[in-house]
C-alpha cells in the first residue's frame, strides 16, 4: 500500500492511463491483457471479441484471472469506472493503466480496415 500511495503524486498522473496506439502495440506484443470491466447488460449491446470480460464489481472474486507478469489494461466506454478499477486494482499490487479513449475510441481507432492493427 506504501507504494502505491507514493504513486499518487501529480508527477506520475500521466503513468495512471495509455493511448490506443501504444495499448495495441503493447498487446499485439504479447505484453498486455485487456480487461472489459462493464457489465454484462452492456456487453450484450455489443462486443469487444478480445481481452477478458470481469465487471468492475467482480474484480475482487476474480483477480485470480488476471494475468501477474504483463501490464494490465482496464477499459469501459469511455474511462470513468476503468479509472476507478484501475485504482483498487493497483492498490492490489497489480500493474495496471486505464485505456485512454475508453472502448469507445478503441472500437473508432479499429473501425473498418483499421482492424487489422490489432491480432486477436
Amino acid at each position: 500500500m506504501q507504494d502505491f500511495i507514493k504513486n499518487v503524486i501529480p508527477s506520475e498522473m500521466n503513468n495512471m492511463s495509455i493511448e490506443i496506439d501504444e495499448f495495441i502495440e503493447l498487446y499485439n506484443e504479447g505484453k498486455c491483457e485487456l480487461v472489459d470491466v462493464r457489465v454484462p447488460m452492456e456487453t450484450k449491446v455489443w462486443q469487444v471479441n478480445f481481452g477478458l470480460k470481469i465487471p468492475a464489481p467482480e474484480l475482487p472474486e476474480r483477480l485470480d484471472e488476471l494475468p501477474k507478469d504483463k501490464l494490465i489494461v482496464v477499459a469501459c466506454p469511455k474511462a470513468d469506472r476503468s479509472n476507478m478499477a484501475r485504482t483498487w486494482l493497483a492498490a492490489q499490487g497489480y500493474e495496471v493503466k486505464y485505456l485512454s479513449g475508453g472502448l469507445l475510441g478503441l472500437m473508432d481507432a479499429l473501425k473498418g480496415g483499421m482492424a487489422k492493427k490489432i491480432k486477436i
